[in-house]
């Protein structure tokens, strides 16, 4: 009688919807390379390993669990037949695939399947999210009332637009699952300690306690009391920033789902479980799954749709390097007070929700011309939800817009009076959201039209551009405008 095939799974595949049945043979590998490699933020480093050593001891005999410094070693040290699902980035799926003994499986954790989204994907002239949204929805039967959407609308993005509540510090939801260290997160903030001290590897961003889930257990508790405290507040002001409060009603769970630790599908239809119950609104509820089925599952699908090639496009010919200020999250060299603070934030938590990433970060980074790679890789590193499958798609398509176009239909740019309108940042700053030149210029507002002037001829025939472009040629100061944007250069604003 021949051995079962033992299913080796990647740091990202700890859920059980990972494995064939409940005694499949587990292999798990720590390698301590992935961590020579880049310059992680140390909290990220810290919620992969601990998530993975859980996993470890959960299935105790079970699993084979090796640390050793590269994959190959380790699967030296192991016989028989290997299975495993496809790894989300290229350079481990290239990988897995050279090992003889090594049978790679469809990808798991995801939604829609790699060829069904191929399928669909050919009869489109644009790969537009909202398309592919509308097809998940039939596909999984996912509030819907027969062929049409519940409530007679599928989309109810443009009710989530609210400014926050004015005089507010924060938003009256409760907080969200508070995590609690145990021994085997010691046991790793000692190694990661030591392993900077030898020199093997280097972080950026700062320790502290671990925010987020590393079990299934822990994150289907964060789950419930999202679902139950959060999820009824969530839409409204689901674009909306508040100086006092980085959580919002933002479900906080996009790192453990990343980790394998939730089963998409399962979030989606408990949410929509939710809704028919009464426990929570349909915005919010339809939000939260445009998220996963949508958003999700469609920037999976764009990372390996495009080619290898995508993540090095670079359609507005952005090279300009990240200043050392923005790489190293030297958050006390700003004085603009939203970058300040959202840069404060990611180096002190590796995590700002998703509206500060687009409007604060990324919308800098495309204002200033930076290289889309040099963008992509640093979400990649800093953020403790960043995979390469994340990042590719979200920087270069989404905020970047280095794909010319494939995504999205015009750049995600705005000028200061975004900000003033969507937080409270703008009180309290030493710059003003209407000043274009001067001291007091808000470096947003006159990023904005210097990002304009200078790819005019490249968006000019995009006519959703029009308009700011029509403004733009109605700038009497635009020349100063410009000048002063070259002069700030990459120094901190």
């Amino acid at each position: 009688m021949s051995s079962p095939v033992r299913r080796w799974c990647f740091a990202d595949q700890l859920g059980p919807h990972f494995l064939d049945h409940r005694d499949q043979p587990v292999l798990l590998i720590e390698s301590r390379a992935v961590f020579g490699r880049r310059r992680f933020h140390r909290r990220k480093a810290h919620l992969v390993l601990s998530a993975l050593r859980h996993r470890a001891a959960e299935l105790g005999d079970q699993a084979t669990f090796l640390q050793t410094r590269t994959y190959a070693e380790a699967l030296e040290r192991v016989s028989g037949r290997i299975s495993v699902c496809q790894p989300t980035s290229r350079a481990a799926d290239r990988f897995v695939r050279s090992m003889p003994r090594v049978e790679v499986l469809p990808p798991r954790g995801f939604c829609i399947a790699r060829s069904e989204f191929d399928e669909w994907a050919a009869g489109q002239r644009t790969l537009l999210l909202e398309n592919f949204y509308r097809h998940a929805r039939r596909r999984f039967d996912v509030l819907m009332d027969g062929a049409n959407p519940a409530g007679g609308r599928w989309n109810y993005d443009a009710d989530n637009r609210e400014p926050p509540p004015k005089k507010a510090a924060r938003l009256a939801v409760p907080a969200p699952w508070q995590a609690e260290e145990d021994e085997i997160d010691e046991r790793v903030r000692a190694d990661l300690d030591r392993w900077e001290r030898d020199g093997d590897a280097a972080f950026v961003g700062r320790d502290g306690p671990r925010e987020f889930p590393v079990t299934v257990t822990e994150a289907m508790a964060a789950f419930q009391v999202f679902l139950r405290d959060r999820l009824p507040d969530f839409g409204p002001h689901e674009d909306a920033m508040l100086s006092g409060d980085r959580f919002m009603a933002h479900s906080l769970l996009s790192a453990p789902m990343n980790l394998g630790l939730l089963d998409p599908l399962d979030c989606v239809y408990a949410a929509q479980d939710a809704y028919h119950a009464g426990r929570a609104p349909l915005g919010s509820v339809e939000g939260y799954i445009r998220q996963l089925i949508g958003w999700r599952d469609y920037v999976w699908h764009v990372y390996w749709h495009f080619g290898p090639d995508y993540r090095r496009r670079n359609a507005l010919s952005a090279h300009a390097a990240l200043p050392a200020w923005f790489a190293d999250l030297d958050a006390d060299a700003v004085d603009a007070r939203c970058l300040k603070d959202v840069l404060g934030q990611v180096r002190d938590h590796g995590w700002v929700h998703h509206i500060p990433r687009l409007m604060v970060l990324s919308n800098y980074a495309l204002q200033r011309g930076w290289d889309p790679a040099a963008v992509t890789d640093w979400f990649h590193q800093c953020f403790v939800d960043g995979y390469e499958w994340v990042m590719v798609a979200n920087v270069v398509g989404m905020s970047q817009h280095a794909d010319g176009g494939l995504m999205a239909t015009k750049p995600y740019a705005a000028g200061g009076a975004y900000i003033n309108r969507m937080s409270d940042y703008c009180g309290g700053c030493p710059y003003r959201p209407g000043d274009r030149v001067g001291a007091s210029a808000c470096p947003y507002t006159g990023g904005y039209w210097w990002f304009l002037d200078r790819n005019k001829r490249y968006l000019a025939p995009n006519r959703r551009v029009r308009q700011p472009l029509a403004g733009l040629r109605r700038l009497s100061d635009l020349d100063q405008v410009v000048a002063q944007q070259r002069r700030l250069g990459g120094s901190a604003p």
